[in-house]
């Protein structure tokens, strides 16, 4: 697929080996969203309300910053936005992600790694934060999803 970007979230590894078999499966570019501070174990306690995690997702205009902007963008008019799912939706540095770029024109298609939870509301999320992207519904994963898997769900896309 030409003109294709992975870009993906992962703090805890899980996203990051989807994303990662999704981009060979593809042969699209990889990008990490990569925050500025880094998220410790600590912050990524959910059933603790005084965590990072917790704090970003109660009070939703949070918006974490990214360590790098991909100077490339423009290149791509596919792109795969991947992440864990936190209390049903994204997490808010995808939000700054979305923000930091004109998608215009361009497809969006998020993906979501989870053990239990779907994408949730994380669609119409982007949708409102890229209002001339064409953001598609998305999908949840596995992280034992194979490459043949995700390819055959990403031609959909081409």
């Amino acid at each position: 697929m030409e003109n294709t970007l992975v870009a993906y979230f992962s703090p805890g590894g899980t996203t990051a080996g989807v994303a990662e078999k999704l981009a060979r499966a593809t042969g699209a570019d990889l990008f990490e969203i990569k925050p500025k501070i880094m998220y410790t174990s600590a912050d990524l306690d959910w059933n603790n309300p005084k965590s990072r995690s917790s704090l970003e997702m109660a009070e939703l205009d949070t918006r974490p910053e990214i360590m790098f902007k991909n100077k490339n963008m423009d290149k791509y008019d596919l792109i795969f936005i991947g992440f864990p799912i936190w209390w049903y939706r994204e997490p808010s540095i995808i939000d700054t992600f979305i923000e930091q770029y004109d998608f215009s024109g361009k497809v969006i298609v998020p993906f979501c790694t989870s053990g239990s939870s779907d994408i949730g509301k994380a669609p119409m999320n982007i949708l409102r934060l890229a209002p001339d992207a064409y953001v598609k519904p998305g999908k949840r994963f596995p992280k034992d999803v194979t490459e043949h898997e995700l390819e055959q769900w990403a031609k959909a896309y081409k």
